[in-house]
């Protein structure tokens, strides 16, 4: 049987990991590749095809700002 508050105290210390808060924008910045190359495409183009354009052409961009922004 599941324990509330444990659950609870658990999602909350997930929540506020590094690796979730990583997590959290990295997929924020995937669903407005998405978006964009949607309107572009005039169609959905879904969620793995941005997934995949986005890495190939975005992410490791994306992580050194990101941390090089943190680090200031």
């Amino acid at each position: 049987m599941s324990n509330p508050a444990k659950d609870s105290s658990s999602a909350d210390l997930l929540k506020n990991s590094s690796l979730y808060r990583e997590f959290q924008a990295e997929r924020e910045e995937i669903l407005k590749h998405k978006w964009i190359e949607s309107e572009k495409a005039g169609r959905d183009i879904g969620f793995e095809q941005a997934l995949t354009d986005w890495i190939i052409k975005y992410r490791s961009t994306w992580r050194k700002n990101r941390h090089a922004n943190a680090a200031n």
